[in-house]
Order: structure tokens, then C-alpha cells, then sequence
């Protein structure tokens, strides 16, 4: 089985990006929807964060993304505290995920990982896809988004990998600013090759 690492920086099209591999019949493990049902109501880390952080606790037992969000950014401490609740649930769900798609003999999967150079997560890929736009697109895309400032958006840039980076070790670059049937395009080459071995 093909593990393909999916990467890419804030705003460049990477849940896109994992649509078009789904579509093509790639399982793929998106570790921010397994952090979403983690903090979820009945999610295995809200006690855990709760004692925590207990201030982001909701009357419905799920955690308050936003309010957790303000306590950890910028604040190192309070982030590997997260970090050491959440990193071992999210490997968990990973390798469960691993483990199923080994058993259904799939011979490629995706993992759709943001911080994955920055985690080390490409030590665990074949191979590795990166999706990248201009830099002008990116700071569109994100300052669109409810609640996102500039400040925060560069806070959040500066954590990343730079993008030059990422494509300099990818395997694979896959570009999301000229339009989803170039990117589509790219997509559907990459998934050739990577078939083939």
C-alpha cells in the first residue's frame, strides 16, 4: 500500500485538493476532521481538555474550538499542552485508518496532514504531494475567512513550513490557482504515476 502524504500552507486549496482524491477513490484521513470529532460532543479529548483548558468547555460537552484557539495562539506552553492531549488521539485514528485500508488491500491511500513537514509526518509517506498557489491568492483566500485578521494570518504563517519549502520536497506539486481543471489535471497525472509505483 501507497501512503501519500497531503500538505500544503493556510489558504492554498488543500481540502480541494483532497475532494479530488476522493473522488477518485483515494480513502483519505483528514487529521483536522479527526481533531473536529475529538473536540466534538462525547469526543475522546474533551474531558481531558476540559481539565485543561476549562474555560472552553460548552454545556453540550464539546469544546469551543474558537475559545481554545485564543488560549493557545501565540502561547507556547498552553500549545504543547493541547498538542500532548490531541497529537496521540490523532496518530491513533491514523493508524486505525491504516490498518482498515491495509485490510481492504487498498493500494493507495492519502493523508491529509497540514503541519506534516513540520511534524515529521513525511517520514511516514512514499511520497509526498504539496498544493501551492501565489502567495497574492493565499492572503485572498484566508482574509476571507469570518474572524481571520492579517496579524493572525501572518501568526499563523510564520508556524508553517515555508511554501518554497514544501515544494522543494515534495514528490508531487499540485497547483490550485489557475483553475480546478488544471488542478484536477495535475491530480489525475500524479495518481498515474504514483499507481505505478
Amino acid at each position: 500500500m501507497i501512503i501519500l502524504g497531503l500538505t500544503g500552507s493556510i489558504g492554498m486549496g488543500k481540502s480541494t485538493l483532497a475532494r479530488m482524491l476522493r473522488e477518485a477513490g483515494i480513502p483519505v484521513h483528514d487529521a483536522d476532521a479527526t481533531v473536529h470529532r475529538l473536540l466534538a460532543a462525547g469526543g475522546k479529548a474533551v474531558a481531558a481538555i476540559s481539565v485543561a483548558f476549562p474555560a472552553v468547555s460548552r454545556a453540550d460537552g464539546s469544546i469551543d474550538r474558537r475559545a481554545l484557539g485564543q488560549q493557545v495562539f501565540g502561547n507556547t506552553p498552553a500549545l504543547r499542552r493541547l498538542e500532548a492531549i490531541l497529537h496521540p488521539l490523532v496518530r491513533a485514528d491514523k493508524a486505525a485508518f491504516l490498518a482498515r485500508c491495509r485490510r481492504r488491500r487498498c493500494r493507495l491511500v492519502a493523508l491529509d496532514v497540514p503541519l506534516l513537514y513540520e511534524t515529521g509526518g513525511d517520514r511516514q509517506c512514499d511520497a509526498v504531494m504539496v498544493v501551492s498557489a501565489p502567495y497574492f491568492l493565499q492572503r485572498q483566500r484566508v482574509l476571507a475567512r469570518p474572524g481571520m485578521t492579517a496579524e493572525t494570518f501572518a501568526q499563523i504563517r510564520a508556524r508553517q513550513c515555508p511554501d518554497a519549502e514544501k515544494r522543494r520536497r515534495a514528490d508531487v506539486v499540485v497547483p490550485s490557482g489557475l483553475g480546478k481543471a488544471v488542478t484536477r489535471r495535475a491530480v489525475k497525472r500524479a495518481l498515474t504515476h504514483l499507481k505505478r509505483g
